[in-house]
């Protein structure tokens, strides 16, 4: 399941989670966050249970794309305890991607 994470509930569905969150900032303008939609979606169903995994549009989001300072989109960020504990940006496999989520999880 993909949950959409907005600054009204941010910190109650990624900054209080239980379980690790993976956010994807993206804009529905960017051909690679288009691109990495299917994957991220992917990942969610591979990782349910294990890793709450959702999207944050930038443009509606402006203050918390602002607060965690996301400069180039896609950009993936891995929330642990509140606090984001990785970060990747740009399009990648589908494999490369699962691979730099299990290194987190360890």
């Amino acid at each position: 399941m993909e949950y959409k994470f907005t600054a009204d509930n941010f910190d109650k569905e990624v900054l209080q989670a239980s379980t690790p969150v993976l956010v994807d900032f993206y804009a529905d303008w960017c051909n690679p966050c288009r691109m990495m939609g299917p994957v991220v979606a992917k990942m969610a169903e591979a990782f349910e249970g294990k890793v709450k995994v959702g999207k944050c549009n930038i443009d509606e989001n402006m203050q918390l794309a602002q607060t965690y300072r996301i400069s180039s989109i896609p950009a993936f960020v891995v929330f642990q305890g509140g606090k984001p504990v990785a970060n990747y940006v740009g399009a990648m496999s589908e494999a490369e991607f699962r691979k730099k989520i299990e290194q987190v999880l360890g």
